[in-house]
């Protein structure tokens, strides 16, 4: 907390040299988007201004603007004009923005350094003509609810929704599909883990580990994905980060009422330059103030350093790693929720991180991308009955895992008399360890205290290790000067664990897509394809009593989509977007067990991967999504989108069921405005239909609740009840003080600021006495260990927080 004082203190000996004509630095290069060379010669023009600069030799460029938000465009013969909206100069570190644009059929003819107030809508992408959308460092930073993290931002986008509907997880659901369908990929080196105190084999957790201030771009493709990605079935999120300020050290401190935050930039000699982060928060001892039993604290680091070891080839270091500590503690005041949270609810242990090395080498009309990683995935789960924390005669649950991937991947890229294609290979070297306790009851003793039936326990311990390798080619081009763009691809994996695993024909996914422009501002959209994705390493390293790895025979798991659409530019900064989808599922993973599909059971299956399962499920999600995209223009930016959709997933009896992502309705919109002197205001609001859940079995639950701590669902009735609707309605203000050479931000951020009710699926426990010091029964005698006197109760999981954020920038 001492860091918000020093920004105070800096503040205020700024504010002594404060200069009123103060100015700012936008800086960058411009690329081919094709073929990746330097641009030269090109146009940076700042849009209503007369102010511009040519690129030099290497493609650089540099201008000195008074402070401010501008819109810049870049401009050279025979290619296309790209805009950039929304670029906030301050009197602190240097803008970067870079350009990577596309030749076009028709010659546009000489570029002139004039003013221009042209602008233009995004198009689509040579590669993923529709299905997609984009997000700048910006729109990320000053997102209404957001407070700087990336998974919570892209939940305002079209098809996205959450897996309960509420704020508290990052579940990243796309278009119906379970969030391990998505992969995420930084400068090319994926990153499995993207959010701290990650649910292990999905990708929610509570707050994302990826540095705002590192990103330049984030592109989702929630279809038609480009043939090099493997493992998707939903989603792909490829993340670009911007270039470390190779001029002057520099960067930025962020504090906030939850965490703070630095970031460093600058060069490391003539050819390097470095990005450098770290991130603490201390929101245990914020929780413990408010009187919150919960005890979250969290850190992340990142880096990123690249050297240009000559004119055509660049090497870039990434290093993105986090440590969580999710505990409990005592509370001033007892209530059953505080209690249910502390005696029923597991410890967190978890640490994670990736590294990676790319290497990108220009060759004649394209380039050549190598790219060699490793990521690691610590998990620690511990839950102890009545509280008796550490004792391990009170254990009722114990995890310890690790997910460990070695990767390279190489792709060759070239663009040829208008033809662009990409072929590439990959390899992973994969190991899973796991140590798992469960005790599901106590056992029965007769009145000497003799053993009559023994504790049921769960205990195994299991270790994999196996290949994984894939190939892709994909090819696009532009036809009937570029009015029609069609672009092809497919891929195969094989690995070296399942059964039938190494038959590259079983993954084959070919995909087609084609986007055509019937007048310039209106288009048509479409695209099929097939995806396959291979099954958790929970579910692959689960062994049985005999320490089998019943679970080798599963299949990959299949989905084939289909999307039609259209896209209307009715002016040079709007956006308008139809897209209706339909995907089909086979080879779904469901419980030997109980025969429910592992989608219908969501978040309750706690990706412990503890049970045998069988590749015989089946599924669909079908639905439409309509998004509007106003750029900024005249101070005001905003997006709006709404999406219908429906998921289904059936299990052993075949039958479809509404799955644990049903939303049904996904209704966002956002907006902001520029006000004078470096004020900004923003809204957000958001609503999502309840999604299903399954009930519990009140038997059941009765006789494992005074071992386990949790109910027993009732899975005759699979997802029969639904959530209330979700909506939230976040605001958000911010203010900027430019200095000489510094600038300060201030901002408030207000999530739910109506404070409405958000629900969760209800927590089932026993009564407690008065006193709190043991659970209420029938009879007044002590809880039997078959549960028969303890009086049931079915928690609500409601909240109406506010959750205001306050924070200060300092930049330099």
């Amino acid at each position: 907390m001492n860091l918000n004082y020093l920004l105070f203190i800096v503040f205020f000996f700024t504010y002594l040299t404060a200069d009123a004509q103060n100015k700012g630095v936008i800086q960058g290069v411009a690329r081919d988007k094709n073929t990746q060379e330097l641009l030269f010669d090109g146009i940076v023009r700042v849009v209503g201004t007369d102010l511009a600069v040519k690129t030099d030799e290497n493609g650089s460029y540099q201008l000195e603007v008074p402070t401010g938000t501008y819109n810049l465009t870049f401009s050279l013969a025979t290619y296309e004009i790209i805009t950039k909206y929304n670029i906030v100069v301050t009197s602190g570190n240097a803008q970067i923005v870079n350009f990577e644009t596309s030749e076009t059929e028709t010659e546009i003819g000489e570029v002139v350094v004039t003013n221009s107030n042209a602008t233009k809508a995004d198009a689509t992408d040579m590669v993923t003509p529709l299905s997609v959308q984009r997000l700048t460092t910006e729109e990320i930073k000053s997102n209404p609810g957001g407070n700087y993290d990336v998974s919570k931002v892209v939940q305002s986008l079209p098809g996205v929704g959450g897996s309960t509907g509420g704020a508290g997880r990052n579940d990243i659901i796309i278009r119906g599909g379970a969030p391990n369908e998505n992969v995420y990929y930084l400068d090319g080196i994926e990153i499995p883990v993207l959010n701290h105190f990650q649910t292990q084999g999905s990708s929610g957790g509570a707050q994302g580990i990826i540095n705002v201030s590192f990103i330049e771009e984030l592109k989702l493709s929630s279809s038609a994905f480009d043939a090099r990605y493997d493992n998707a079935l939903a989603s792909t999120f490829v993340i670009k980060q911007r270039q470390g300020n190779n001029q002057k050290f520099s960067g930025n401190i962020r504090a906030s009422l939850t965490e703070s935050a630095i970031t460093l930039e600058g060069p490391l000699g003539k050819r390097t330059d470095f990005l450098a982060a770290g991130r603490f928060s201390y929101l245990d001892l914020l929780f413990k103030l408010i009187d919150l039993p919960i005890r979250p604290r969290y850190q992340d680091y990142q880096l990123k350093v690249s050297t240009r070891l000559n004119e055509k080839t660049t090497l870039t270091f990434i290093g993105l790693g986090a440590i969580d500590k999710f505990n409990f503690g005592a509370t001033r005041e007892a209530s059953p929720e505080n209690e249910y949270f502390r005696r029923s609810l597991p410890f967190i242990k978890q640490w994670n991180y990736t590294a990676g090395l790319t290497l990108k080498r220009l060759i004649k009309k394209g380039y050549i991308n190598f790219a060699l990683s490793r990521n690691m995935f610590n998990n620690q789960l511990d839950q102890f009955k009545d509280a008796q924390y550490d004792n391990e005669a009170f254990r009722n649950f114990g995890l310890q895992s690790q997910e460990i991937e070695n990767k390279f991947r190489a792709d060759l890229n070239k663009y040829v008399n208008k033809w662009k294609y990409s072929v590439g290979i990959s390899a992973q070297y994969v190991k899973y360890n796991t140590n798992i306790y469960s005790k599901l009851n106590e056992g029965t003793l007769d009145s000497a205290g003799n053993t009559l039936t023994p504790p049921l326990e769960i205990r195994f311990k299991s270790a994999i290790e196996f290949f994984k390798f894939g190939a892709f080619a994909q090819l696009s081009r532009n036809f009937f000067s570029d009015k029609l763009l069609v672009s092809t691809g497919i891929r195969s994996d094989i690995n070296t664990f399942t059964t039938t695993g190494m038959n590259p024909l079983n993954t084959i996914s070919p995909r087609l897509s084609a986007a055509f422009k019937l007048t310039p501002k209106f288009e048509l959209t479409a695209s099929a394809g097939i995806y396959y994705k291979i099954p958790t390493y929970t579910v692959l390293g689960y062994r049985n009593d005999t320490n089998q790895l019943v679970n080798k025979s599963l299949n990959y798991i299949r989905s084939t989509h289909y999307v039609f659409g259209g896209q209307f530019l009715p002016n040079e900064a709007l956006r308008i977007t139809l897209e209706g989808f339909y995907k089909q599922y086979s080879n779904y993973p469901v419980s030997v067990t109980n025969g429910i599909s592992l989608a219908n059971q969501g978040q309750e299956y706690g990706a412990v991967g503890n049970e045998a399962v069988q590749s015989s499920g089946k599924g669909e999600t079908y639905g439409f999504e309509v998004f509007i995209q106003q750029k900024l223009v005249k101070k005001l930016f905003y997006f709006v989108s709404y999406t219908y959709v429906r998921s289904k997933f059936s299990g052993t009896n075949g039958i479809l069921l509404p799955s644990a992502w049903d939303n049904q309705h996904l209704l966002s919109g956002t907006m902001g405005y520029k006000f004078r002197k470096n004020w900004q205001l923003g809204a957000k609001y958001r609503l999502a239909g309840g999604v299903p859940y399954t009930p519990y079995n009140l038997t059941a639950s009765q006789f494992a609740y005074p071992t386990t701590g949790n109910g027993v669902l009732d899975y005759a009735n699979p997802n029969s009840e639904r959530l209330k609707l979700f909506s939230q309605l976040d605001l958000r203000v911010d203010k900027t003080w430019n200095f000489k050479a510094t600038s300060l931000a201030f901002f408030i951020d207000i999530q739910n600021i109506l404070a409405t009710k958000q629900q969760g699926t209800p927590y089932y426990t026993f009564k407690r006495t008065e006193d709190n010091n043991a659970f209420a029964t029938t009879d007044g005698q002590p809880l039997k260990a078959d549960g028969s006197n303890g009086i049931p109760l079915l928690l609500k999981n409601e909240s109406a927080t506010v959750t205001p954020t306050l924070g200060l920038i300092f930049q330099f």
